[in-house]
């Protein structure tokens, strides 16, 4: 308990705020990558704290919010015309497909199970034989190794039965893609602390010296956030563009390389489509050729004959870009809402949507 209070200590977090506004000679626009750190911010208020100097932009850091609508409605396809047990995590229960969501189609009768942990849901068909069971692998470089510790498992225990839809995703590629774009406005980044404790910090500094934006390896508190866009905006006003941690005591630059060994030997880098943003390049993680059986776009060929398109009306991908707050989108709070959402960001524990509707439901109104 001590640790957590220390790092959200109203007095240090306003003198970091107080140190990142006298140390600003200019304005400075900064991004903050993950998602955990957006509900941080919005719920703690700390963009009005050095809202005299720095303006923060939301980016794609909700992997939730990034899992393609082809990929939502393979899992809903799988679940009601495959006779199968399809199992995920719960925050994706309410994610809207181009048919609704999973809490739809089990209502449709599909078999739609919460697990806690990837190795459940192999398990599961462990006990289940006679019925395929697939789990709904999303998430970025923080939950690849539990997903690999199934894989390995189902695949030790010669499972016939158990399959995986894989929509991992990586960070270091959005992060290029939009220190690279025409209109990229990011002085700097806050990158996400958890994903950096697994695989380290090396894949950030080719993108720290091209672009020349500092990138900071930050926590989630809001003294870690603060400490973190304080050591952004230095980097700024010194014009270093370097990659730095501030999350020291999770992050290695090395990253867990236990972890990073598991992840390499059951996954390898492919280009990968991110809802709202498009077709990255080594964007995303898919199975290798030792672990295709466990694909279920393979086992299942009509999963893979899926294609639909985004819903006009939802700008998810730009607010996934940092290029449009959430109450400035047109359907934000209207035809969008917690009950009824056009996009991800509106219903993820880490959407940015979500949060300002949570915690901003004055601005939410205006």
């Amino acid at each position: 308990m001590k640790l957590v209070d220390e790092f959200r200590d109203p007095a240090l977090a306003r003198a970091l705020a107080a140190r990142v506004v006298a140390r600003a000679t200019r304005p400075w626009t900064v991004m903050e990558v993950c998602g955990g750190q957006t509900h941080a911010i919005v719920a703690h208020a700390l963009d009005a704290l050095v809202a005299e100097r720095i303006a923060l932009l939301h980016g794609p850091g909700c992997p939730v919010c990034v899992t393609p609508l082809e990929t939502l409605d393979r899992a809903q396809r799988f679940a009601l015309d495959g006779g199968g047990i399809l199992c995920t995590f719960g925050d994706m229960l309410r994610v809207p497909g181009s048919a609704g969501d999973l809490f739809a189609a089990r209502a449709r009768g599909a078999d739609v199970r919460v697990v806690y942990a990837p190795l459940d849901a192999a398990r599961l068909a462990a006990r289940t034989p006679e019925r395929p069971v697939c789990f709904l692998a999303v998430g970025f470089e923080t939950t690849a190794p539990a997903v690999a510790v199934a894989a390995r498992w189902a695949r030790q225990q010669r499972l016939d039965n158990f399959f995986l839809l894989v929509s991992h995703v990586r960070v270091p590629p959005a992060l290029e893609a939009i220190a690279g774009a025409p209109d990229a406005r990011v002085d700097a980044f806050l990158a996400a602390g958890h994903v950096c404790t697994v695989m380290g910090t090396a894949e950030y500094e080719p993108i720290a010296r091209r672009f020349r934006k500092p990138i900071v390896a930050t926590g989630f508190e809001p003294v870690d956030i603060l400490h973190g866009l304080a050591l952004a905006v230095e980097q700024l006003e010194r014009g270093e563009a370097r990659v730095e941690v501030q999350y020291e005591r999770a992050v290695r630059p090395g990253g867990n390389p236990a972890a990073r060994a598991l992840v390499d030997e059951v996954f390898e880098v492919a280009d990968r489509a991110w809802r709202g943003v498009g077709v990255l390049p080594r964007g995303g993680l898919v199975l290798r050729a030792a672990y295709a059986a466990l694909d279920a776009e393979r086992a299942f060929p009509a999963l893979a004959d899926v294609a639909v398109a985004e819903s006009p009306e939802c700008r998810a991908g730009e607010v996934l870009r940092g290029a449009l707050r959430p109450p400035d989108c047109p359907a934000y709070g209207r035809r969008c809402t917690p009950e009824h959402p056009l996009g991800a960001p509106m219903v993820s524990s880490e959407g940015a949507c979500a949060a300002y509707f949570r915690f901003r439901a004055a601005e939410s109104a205006a």
